[in-house]
């Protein structure tokens, strides 16, 4: 049986057909797949690196706030007062501060002030039980000398602050602290001579600090969390975590073996990995860095986030499934339409091949002449591909940059936060000294906040602050950054300073206008701010330094009577 040159050629022209269109099928496919694997741990290793400068941030607000309360008079008093009647009435003060601060931090399991001497004994001490607060006191109040966190923080200098390792906690009568991880903040308080008589211990609870740290990430994401030597802290499932803690080690890099290679000091910070313990199709895409601190026990802390492959390549899987109907489609086509015009199939087949190449490589979408035939359906098709994976790449992108501009900027206040307002700072201070120009940094402080704050709630104070940063805005001319450092502080930056009797001026005008009330919630309400301010170069040549003196300044015009400002090393009222 002899077959003709129509039946020759559309055999030749369905395989031609067949293969082209399958090899490019299979082409985008995969390219499309590594792109948006590429590109989903990209945007793993931003959002891990954010949520890691959150932890670091989330730390430093707790080192804080165990310094604001050693800080506080009621302590200090509490170590000079030898007076039974009196201790106790300082001490159900500095309980009430306590209780206000776990109020506060729901993620705060315990505070207790310990005394460095009768073997660590107790002297305050607030625990969350539950939805309440309790204090301990009396006989229940324990001795605590034999933990590394008291022996270890005496050991500091009054005003630094130790980290614990994350640990499960086992001391008895802890409330709710008890059986849950838990790390240890705590720093020496001395009296008025600079003896160390006692310490501040903040227990915080790991659970509650993460999850409010993954509050804004997307659902599928996954945290992981290990010491330095891998032992798992936090996981998705509860029940791989502190294994060392009953007797077995389980560790981050059985699960993700590139991990090792960050428990190493000379290892890079961060990498990107996928899973190697669960099958192929539910393996796991993440990325993970290295978080280190001062603390001598644990140096550093690798965090990592993961999602499904199968979440990322959801999408991918749809257009393969389109990619192989359309190469069928095609074959058939080709064989039908082979003994009409087989030079005007091919012409428009190489025309798509080239398309789908440029795609490929350049992600551009090359337009098709319009057809009315099924290679025009065919092209179309291509074409909403193409656009659909160009759509994912974009959303991922537009992520990224959302997790980028919450990094840099205040969620409250809209304002830039620490970390840009010191970037800003540094550039200024580097082009001052080149250009011989002179800086002006005005540190804001609100009076009375915590007590307005205390009296009409948190969703007041946040408004206050928002307004408050609308006039320290508007009110400042010619300011190159105003920025809120956290709490009730903001920083006024000038980067070019010539007569340094405007910002007088513009201290006076600011000064004027908290004088003003202001109009919060149908409220009427006087806001009044403590202002300081240093010079540069006459005050500092380094940005630490310049903060310092403004802070410095900010606290003699709050000691001087509040509501008003004061320059570092000449005052002006």
């Amino acid at each position: 049986m002899r077959f003709g040159i129509a039946f020759k050629l559309g055999c030749l022209m369905a395989l031609f057909g067949m293969v082209p269109t399958g090899l490019a099928g299979y082409y985008i496919y995969n390219s499309s797949r590594e792109m948006l694997l590429q590109a989903a741990e990209r945007d793993l290793l931003t959002s891990v690196q954010v949520l890691g400068r959150n932890l670091h941030g989330s730390l430093r607000n707790i080192s804080l706030d165990a310094t604001v309360l050693t800080n506080g008079a009621q302590v200090h008093e509490l170590g000079e007062l030898t007076n039974p009647a009196t201790r106790k009435t300082v001490s159900d003060n500095l309980a009430e501060s306590f209780r206000a601060m776990l109020l506060a931090h729901p993620d705060y399991m315990q505070i207790r002030l310990i005394s460095a001497t009768d073997h660590g004994l107790e002297l305050v001490r607030q625990d969350r039980d539950g939805a309440d607060i309790v204090r301990v006191e009396g006989a229940d109040l324990q001795e605590k000398a034999h933990y590394a966190y008291v022996f270890e923080t005496l050991r500091l200098a009054p005003g630094e602050v130790r980290i614990s390792p994350i640990v499960i906690n086992h001391e008895q009568g802890a409330h709710s602290g008890l059986g849950k991880p838990t790390l240890h903040v705590s720093t020496p308080v001395a009296d008025a001579t600079g003896k160390v008589f006692a310490l501040l211990v903040i227990n915080v609870d790991l659970d509650q600090l993460f999850n409010q740290l993954q509050s804004d990430l997307p659902k599928e994401y996954q945290v992981y969390l290990s010491n330095r030597w891998g032992d798992l802290l936090v996981h998705p499932d509860h029940r791989r975590t502190f294994g060392f803690d009953q007797g077995r080690r389980l560790f981050l890099q059985d699960e993700f073996p590139e991990v090792a290679g960050l428990l190493s000091d000379k290892a890079p910070g961060s990498l990107i990995s996928r899973s190697v313990e669960q099958g192929q199709q539910d393996r796991l895409v993440a990325a993970f860095v290295r978080l280190s601190h001062n603390g001598d026990a644990e140096p550093f802390v690798v965090l990592g986030l993961g999602q499904p492959q199968s979440h990322v390549l959801a999408k991918v899987s749809r257009v393969g499934n389109s990619i192989v109907q359309i190469a069928l489609l095609f074959s058939v086509l080709a064989l039908l339409a082979a003994f009409i015009a087989s030079r005007a199939l091919i012409r428009p087949l190489r025309s798509m091949t080239d398309a789908v190449e440029l795609f490929s490589r350049e992600r551009k979408i090359s337009e098709l002449a319009p057809r009315d035939d099924e290679l025009g359906v065919l092209a179309h098709r291509f074409h909403a591909m193409k656009q659909e994976i160009l759509g994912q790449l974009d959303d991922l992108t537009s992520s990224r940059a959302a997790f980028e501009h919450l990094a840099r900027h205040d969620p409250l206040t809209e304002l830039p936060n620490r970390r840009m307002c010191f970037e800003r700072l540094e550039q200024a201070l580097i082009e001052a000294r080149e250009g011989g120009k002179k800086m002006a940094l005005l540190f804001v402080d609100l009076d009375h906040f915590k007590e307005m704050n205390d009296q009409y709630g948190h969703r007041f104070g946040d408004q206050v602050l928002q307004a408050v940063a609308k006039l320290l805005t508007t009110a400042s001319d010619g300011a190159d950054c105003v920025a809120r450092l956290g709490g009730d502080e903001f920083v006024i930056s000038f980067c070019d300073v010539k007569d340094p009797q405007k910002i007088a001026a513009l201290l006076e005008k600011l000064h004027q206008c908290f004088q003003l009330p202001l109009f919060i919630d149908g409220r009427k309400v006087q806001i009044h701010a403590s202002m300081g301010v240093s010079l540069f170069p006459r005050d500092g040549d380094d940005i630490g330094t310049l903060v310092q003196h403004a802070d410095h300044a900010m606290y003699k015009a709050k000691s001087a009577g509040r509501n008003r400002y004061l320059f570092e090393m000449h005052s002006s009222d």
